[in-house]
């Protein structure tokens, strides 16, 4: 880039007067030494950091679970984690022995199959998760290579001590100390959105001795030494010092850019790298991907415990068993040549004998452990998976991206989610504030209504419409009674305008310069000028539409501009000293261009809660214009100021109701004598040096913000994200709980929360917050003592409405989450109905939620957009990505990934539901069946005297997991729907099942186990009893072992498909077509298996056509046995469903019979019954309104009642 090429003019560095301030000299200081700061940075060297000591970490990042050398170990480990893989594992090593009934193929070609297929989908989500840190690791950055030549160089290989230089709009790529900008006094504005959530630019400034270094050719010859603070989390703290041109400079955080970071409104930036890879602090926030478990697979290792237990316990028995039988009656066997035995057979011997025959009892009743039952979880799981991942209700038409589960593992626990902890920017919000409402001396102006009011009005009407008690007449009188106390809406139709972005005014009294027909013009002229001049965007000309775009640094002041612009008063220019407006409507009507000189600007604060700038005009009068919190601004009025204050409080609660966020703004005429001895205190204030300069600039600032006259207020809606209150509202009426934690200040995230309804007027707010001046002892007494008044405060409350928030700040949260208070500060949150934590640090979201997690014992979810959610996402049970603009840090850590929040809704309450209750069904199902199947293998074994011998074939028993009653469990675990997703969504109290395990308590699993040892009862002596001493056929034929074991296998067969039937309530083609096909084709195979030579068939040669079909006992039999096998499940649901029926049996009901379009009145009752009781969401904030709403409505119908009982004599 050629030197004297033009450069922004814009010194914006001294417009801020507090944090942000630059210091008149910058003086050598003292090398940073000691523990915690020992790292040494040789800038344009990055050679002297590829050997040791100062060799430090690459660049390159990985978010994956396994590497190539730890994936086979690991994942390994992880199957065989899995207590019935463990046991598979060893009765594998044990079939390689001559105490196997099995053959050692048949035994470990299983193990292997289902291993295999685990790794093989735990490798192939891992193998995306790397191919997405490619993407990141492969971005290319200019770095200086040698001789003032910049090349491109991918991050993954940008080392410590390169110098690279970043272009707008780019992220950074590594922590740099900036060293100089395209503006010509350093400074830079940021996004931080990634790191802390906030979307707000923040500016950054390099040190002036640096700021020469200006073009590629300065770097020719540059080095410097840093030395600095070691890698740690902390993102808004950074000590170190450089050595230049044999000077040392201290280095402070607004020096330092950091990775994941976006520069915005900047041309380019050079910087010299400091942290890499996992030493940034964006990456020290993170925590390494964990493996998780639901717990639904944490609970069947217990179960797999009982049932190894059972199979322990049989076993011993049949080792016992055969034991006695070897030494008392097999001396009497001739015929099994007792005098010429091996040692397992050994009459004189029976103790060995008996410890021989336990591993072969333990290996033939290993049916009882379903090893096909993880490798079938995971099918149903992957196509689950498929199912979400192609559901067109959460696919995003504006970004193309659809939901995405990237990991299978947790799709259960999507159903048991008792707490959700959500970012707010990105997630929750765009960001995005429309100007809706306004008060100008007094008088309100702005008829559209807010979201709040629109629900508020339209749920009354409802009401009152299915309120049978009134008249008609009656109805329509209060339903405008009602719309007249709630809204004015605005007139559809009248004109056609295109909607204006930041601005959804609505008042023909205030536009196209109708303001000047007001009774108070000077005022509205005053309260425009405030909005246009007090404030510290910069203005952005868009040539295609020569309209001007603002770069503020909160999106209300964008909001603010906007609505001064469409009132007449357009901020277009800032120079270093001055704003310029054009003003239409004034005087003549022409368009004129203002200037108005900045003198100083005291910034806002989140301690300050306002911000003052101090301007003279073209007239020479110097007026100091302020905005700021009602609170703060009613208390600096004057006596006199306070002309519109009565109507102004008014308005301002009637805003706060609906749900809008507002300033109060004031202004002061200031004398030039009483100026300049403000502003030489404020001077000497701004540039003295010491820990108590922020102090003393804020002592001075009162002494000027006081004495203020109100102008009016502001009143602006925060565009969340589309469907945000809606999807809120349907999870809290769900009984979910949602806490919000996010870097931004606490007024900002206590908007928010009015936005999303998670806050609402009348909702008592319990703020923790913390003073810096206390020693640490005293600091956490303060806030024991809050936690402990908050705790007596709820405990103590009687109102059955009263609804309590919790809202709390990083650095106290900091002592809150320390051992000894975190439970009580959990307690106290847990009685609260909604939680926000501000100001939060990644780490610290990432501790919440295993305080949470651990504390409570229920199932978390982690939901957020950017880098500053990854340990969150990661330590939740369940993480969830949003699909931002903003990187892909959060998704690529995350679970599962949507593109919107309002998907969360469908995701938890429709899939979540389904795949909680199809994996407990089938999961009981599995060991149902498995009950009743290897039970009977024990009952035939002690039927013939301990022997060791199956009554099945061993292609039966092959068969039997992997086709015979494989498919219907799948399709049990796949297309299962108690209710549709239209009914999940209007009856959100189901997802409550979930949470409260009603499907998979013990009581159930029991119950499932008790019904598997009674079909095994009934299954193995029916048939004894039927065929053991009397011919099966009309020839006079007996059965034998193997006629004998296929009846059985019939029967089994039958009766456990029909049960799986009977479980399901939603029956597709693909599930008659998988169930009944499972039983045909037991007969097809019995059929082919028989035609094969005896060779193959051995004693089922010719079993089907020969022997059974022609019998009339066969069928019979099989008929019989399926009846009273599924009998005692009939008489259950039968009577739960008469007796004490769950929420779903009785939709179902009422679908069925059709009564949710016969009788409306009954459904909509069920619907309002099927809420939980909440006090958050929209719903509960309406409820609120309208109790207000008829309040007031009562109290006007008394006093007009009042009127006519007493008329005027």
């Amino acid at each position: 880039m050629a030197k004297g090429k033009i450069r922004a003019k814009i010194k914006r560095s001294q417009l801020y007067t507090f944090a942000c301030g630059r210091k008149s000299t910058q003086e050598a200081v003292p090398f940073v030494e000691g523990a915690g700061c020992s790292r040494t940075v040789h800038c344009n060297q990055p050679h002297m950091h590829r050997k040791r000591p100062l060799k430090y970490r690459s660049n390159y990042i990985s978010t994956t679970k396994y590497n190539f050398l730890s994936f086979l170990p690991k994942s390994l480990y992880e199957q065989f984690h899995r207590v019935a893989n463990l046991y598979f594992l060893a009765a594998a090593v044990l079939s390689l022995t001559p105490l196997s009934p099995f053959s050692a193929v048949s035994m470990i070609a299983p193990l292997a199959f289902v291993v295999g297929l685990s790794m093989a989908k735990e490798g192939l989500e891992d193998w995306r998760r790397f191919m997405q840190d490619m993407n990141v690791n492969s971005r290319k950055v200019k770095f200086h290579k040698e001789g003032g030549v910049f090349e491109f160089k991918q991050w993954q290989q940008i080392e410590v001590g390169d110098v690279v230089r970043v272009e707008k709009d780019e992220f950074f790529p590594a922590d740099l100390l900036l060293l100089s900008s395209s503006y010509e006094d350093g400074i830079c504005y940021v996004e931080t959105m990634n790191l802390d959530g906030e979307t707000n630019l923040k500016v950054k400034r390099a040190m002036d001795v640096t700021l020469s270094l200006e073009e590629d050719e300065d770097f020719k010859n540059f080095t410097g030494l840093i030395k600095c603070e070691d890698p740690n989390p902390s993102l808004y703290t950074f000590v170190g010092n450089l050595d230049y041109d044999r000077q040392t400079y201290s280095l402070e955080p607004a020096q330092v850019l950091l990775r994941d970071s976006k520069l915005r409104n900047t041309g380019f930036v050079y910087g010299v790298v400091i942290f890499t890879g996992f030493d940034t602090k964006v990456m020290q926030n993170s925590t390494k991907s964990p493996s998780k478990r639901s717990r639904i697979e944490k609970k069947m290792d217990y179960i797999i415990y009982v049932l190894f237990s059972l199979l322990l316990v049989i076993s011993l028995i049949s080792s016992l068993g055969f034991a006695l039988k070897t030494k008392f009656h097999m001396p009497n066997w001739w015929y099994m040549r007792p005098d010429d035995t091996e040692q397992f057979y050994n009459p004189k011997e029976p103790f060995i004998s008996g410890l021989s025959h336990l591993v072969t009892a333990l290996i033939l009743y290993g049916y009882l452990i379903p090893i096909s039952l993880y490798v079938s979880i995971e099918v149903v799981k992957v196509l689950q998976a498929t199912f979400i991942n192609q559901d067109l209700q959460m696919y995003d038409d504006d970004t193309g991206i659809p939901a995405q589960a990237r990991t299978s593992n947790l799709n259960e626990e999507l159903g048991q989610v008792d707490t959700i902890l959500s970012d707010k920017t990105g997630t929750l919000t765009c960001n995005q504030m429309d100007f809706l409402k306004c008060s100008i001396a007094g008088t309100a102006y702005g008829v559209r209504a807010s979201e709040v009011e629109r629900a508020a009005a339209q749920q009354m009407a409802n009401d009152l419409e299915q309120d049978g008690r009134q008249s008609s007449v009656s109805s329509k009188r209060s339903k405008q009674d009602i719309e007249l106390e709630t809204v004015v809406t605005s007139k559809d139709g009248k004109d056609n305008k295109p909607p204006i972005k930041f601005f959804s005014f609505e008042d023909d009294r205030m536009t196209e310069g109708n303001w000047r027909k007001e009774p108070n013009v000077d005022m509205i002229i005053l309260f425009c000028r405030i909005l246009a001049v007090c404030h510290t965007a910069i203005p952005e000309l868009n040539e295609e539409t020569g309209t001007y775009a603002y770069e503020a640094e909160s999106p209300d002041e964008g909001a603010f501009l906007v609505a001064a612009r469409e009132f007449g008063f357009e901020f277009f220019k800032r120079t270093q000293t001055s704003v310029f407006v054009r003003e239409r409507y004034i005087g003549s009507g022409q368009t004129t261009e203002r200037e108005y000189k900045i003198l100083n600007l005291l910034e806002f604060t989140s301690k300050r809660k306002r911000m003052t700038v101090i301007v003279r005009d073209e007239e020479g009068q110097i007026i100091l214009m302020c905005k700021g919190a009602d609170s703060i601004i009613f208390d600096r009025l004057a006596k006199k100021g306070k002309t519109y204050l009565e109507d102004t409080t008014k308005h301002l609660n009637i805003y706060g109701e609906a749900g809008l966020r507002t300033l109060a703004l004031a202004y002061r005429k200031l004398e030039e004598s009483e100026y300049s001895a403000w502003n030489n205190e404020f001077q000497k204030a701004k540039t003295s040096i010491g820990a108590d300069r922020d102090t003393n600039l804020e002592k001075v600032a009162e002494m000027m913000e006081k004495e203020l006259t109100l102008v009016g207020a502001t009143a602006v809606e925060d565009k969340l994200q589309k469907g945000v209150p809606q999807c809120i509202d349907k999870l809290a009426q769900a009984g979910l709980k949602l806490w919000v934690l996010t870097g931004d200040k606490m007024e900002t995230a206590i908007n928010i929360g009015f936005a999303c309804s998670l806050l609402r007027e009348g909702m008592k707010q319990i703020c923790i917050t913390t003073l810096d001046s206390e020693s640490k002892e005293a600091i956490k007494e303060n806030i024991l003592t809050q936690v402990n008044n908050g705790s007596q405060m709820i405990k103590l409350e009687k109102d059955p409405y009263a609804a309590f928030a919790l809202i709390i700040d990083g650095k106290t949260l900091a002592y809150a989450l320390e051992e000894d208070m975190k439970f009580l500060f959990l307690g106290l949150a847990v009685d609260c109905a909604s939680v926000i934590c501000c100001r939060v640090s990644p780490k610290q979201k990432a501790l919440v939620t295993r305080l949470v997690k651990e504390g409570t014992g229920k199932v978390t979810l982690g939901i957020g957009d950017g880098a500053n959610d990854v340990g969150m996402i990661q330590e939740a049970d369940i993480g969830v990505g949003i699909s931002g603009v903003e990187g892909m840090q959060a998704v690529m850590a995350s679970d599962f990934s949507v593109s919107q929040f309002r998907f969360l809704e469908r995701l938890l309450v429709v899939h979540g539901h389904w795949c909680y209750k199809r994996i407990a069904q089938m999961v009981c199902y599995f060991f149902y069946k498995n009950i009743a199947f290897g039970l009977t293998l024990f009952y035939f074994e002690a039927f013939t005297g301990f022997s060791g011998q199956s009554v099945y074939d061993d292609w039966y028993m092959i068969l039997f997991n992997v086709v015979l009653t494989s498919l219907p469990v799948i399709s049990l675990g796949v297309f299962e729907q108690d209710v549709s997703s239209d009914v999940c969504l209007e009856f959100p109290t189901l997802y409550q099942q979930g949470p409260r395990n009603l499907f998979f308590d013990w009581y159930r699993i029991l119950g499932w186990m008790g019904n598997g040892l009674y079909s095994s009862l009934v299954i193995f002596f029916l048939n004894i009893v039927i065929f053991y001493d009397q011919a099966y056929r009309a020839e006079g034929q007996t059965t034998d072992m193997s006629i004998l074991g296929t009846i059985m296998f019939t029967c089994i067969i039958c009766a456990l498909n029909f049960q799986v039937s009977l479980i399901m309530t939603h029956y597709t083609w693909m599930q008659h077509v998988l169930i009944w096909f499972s039983i045909v084709a037991w007969f097809i195979f019995l059929f082919i298996y028989g035609m094969l030579p005896p060779k193959i068939s051995h004693s089922a040669y010719q079993i089907l056509t020969e022997a059974l079909a022609s019998a009339p006992v066969y069928w019979i039999t099989t008929l019989l046995v399926t009846i009273a096998c599924t009998l005692p499940y009939l008489a259950h649901m039968s009577l739960q469903r008469c007796f004490n029926p769950m929420d779903h049996h009785v939709i179902q009901e009422i679908k069925y019979l059709k009564k949710d379009v016969s009788d409306q009145v009954m459904w909509r009752r069920e619907k309002t019954k099927a809420r939980e009781k909440t006090k958050i969401g929209f719903t509960a904030r309406v409820d609120a309104l309208i109790r207000s709403l008829r309040g007031k409505l009562n109290k006007k119908t008394h006093s007009i009642e009042s009127n006519k009982s007493y008329p005027p004599s």
